[in-house]
């Protein structure tokens, strides 16, 4: 691949289809679905419940696999690799924020943070997770458990903990899902706020029209298809 395509785009989808099986048959939950996200670009993936964009977004993360189709971030083929591989992968270029939170109960927050630079063998890992922990507002909840804390904190734990690695490359599962309107207003603030700051590419998978607006770009999905 000329080395100009991998600098420009930051995510390929080729061709991506997902079916499973059940009891009545085989279901196509995504279908043929083609699209670049150039590097540094805000794209929004929409549809109504059930069309298929959790399950897009986990496949363009390498935490599902598809039926057929690639996915090559930053040029690499995720599907050609082994699950090592893919997560060695998303341990390297990925940040996820989920609309769950997804923390460790049993690690306070500054520990959540500092867990995927641990992994890395940082030795500024605590530091950073200190630094960014504060640019989030939460320098005085470093010890602090998930279970004290807000959804709206939890969630800026998660932030924390998906930016403090530099990704280049951000996944978001409808990270205000779980919040108020004035909690998921502010959190969404902030989110872009550090995307741009550090310059990653943000993939955003909502419901919500006005945080789709925020984003350059919107992809609807529709039934399995890219309308």
């Amino acid at each position: 691949m000329p080395e100009s395509s991998l600098i420009n785009n930051a995510i390929e989808v080729v061709q991506l289809s997902k079916r499973v099986s059940d009891a009545t048959g085989e279901l196509t939950i995504l279908r043929d679905i083609d699209f670049t996200v150039q590097s540094g670009e805000t794209l929004a993936i929409v549809g109504a419940s059930g069309s298929g964009k959790s399950t897009l977004l986990g496949l363009l993360a390498g935490l599902d696999t598809p039926s057929s189709g690639a996915v090559r971030l930053d040029g690499a083929d995720i599907f050609a690799l082994n699950e090592d591989g893919r997560a060695g992968l998303r341990q390297a270029k990925l940040g996820f924020v989920f609309q769950s939170f997804q923390l460790l109960s049993h690690l306070t927050a500054l520990e959540n943070v500092m867990l995927p630079l641990e992994l890395r063998r940082d030795e500024q890992a605590r530091e950073k997770a200190e630094a960014m922990l504060g640019r989030v507002g939460l320098s005085s909840r470093l010890r602090h458990y998930p279970k004290f804390m807000s959804g709206g904190e939890q969630q800026r734990v998660a932030l924390a903990r998906a930016f403090v690695t530099e990704p280049p490359l951000l996944f978001a599962d409808e990270p205000t899902g779980s919040l108020d309107a004035a909690t998921g207003d502010a959190v969404i603030k902030l989110m872009f706020e550090l995307n741009a700051e550090r310059g990653s590419t943000l993939v955003l998978v909502t419901h919500d029209p006005s945080i789709a607006a925020r984003c350059r770009r919107t992809i609807t999905i529709s039934a399995g298809q890219l309308v």
